[in-house]
């Protein structure tokens, strides 16, 4: 067996199931972002399985976890955004989870397990995609402790891959 992961393409029913999976999680129609019928590339790693799209990673899968990639611009406006100040920064980039002090800013409601995109408070970039473990009326009321585990950050090793 090939030491190098290799890319295949999928078949119409398994885009069919991702893409309806994919929806449900960030809560929009497919069809608007990637057209009627998207040809799409699987590419399963020790790390993750990657779904490309015209070339581009835009989708992981980790821990049974659909999720978009922080390169996939087009749908991160669609999740519930956690706005968290400078001083958290370094640590969710080096994969920290989200803490309820270092939280500016809660963005539209959710559910518990929802997807989220946290981003910085001085110029909104994305910084990494979370789970919520609490939903978003009982996180506002939080003022200790995790309220969302990180799952894609900056400088991780889907990043990494990514880039390269």
């Amino acid at each position: 067996m090939s030491k190098h992961p290799r890319r295949r393409f999928l078949r119409e029913k398994e885009i069919k199931r991702l893409l309806l999976e994919f929806s449900r999680k960030i809560g929009c129609t497919t069809e608007k972002i990637f057209g009627p019928k998207p040809r799409i590339e699987a590419l399963k790693t020790q790390d993750a399985e990657f779904f490309f799209i015209d070339g581009k990673p835009l989708i992981a899968k980790l821990n049974d976890i659909l999720f978009p990639t922080l390169i996939f611009s087009k749908v991160l406006h669609f999740l519930p955004q956690i706005v968290i100040d400078m001083g958290a920064v370094p640590h969710i980039c080096n994969g920290a989870d989200i803490m309820a002090p270092g939280v500016c800013t809660i963005t539209r409601d959710f559910k518990e397990n929802d997807l989220l995109l946290i981003t910085e408070e001085r110029h909104g970039k994305p910084l990494a995609v979370g789970v919520a473990l609490f939903d978003s009326q009982n996180m506002r009321k939080i003022e200790h402790g995790k309220i969302v585990k990180n799952i894609h950050y900056i400088s991780d090793k889907i990043w990494s891959l990514i880039k390269n």
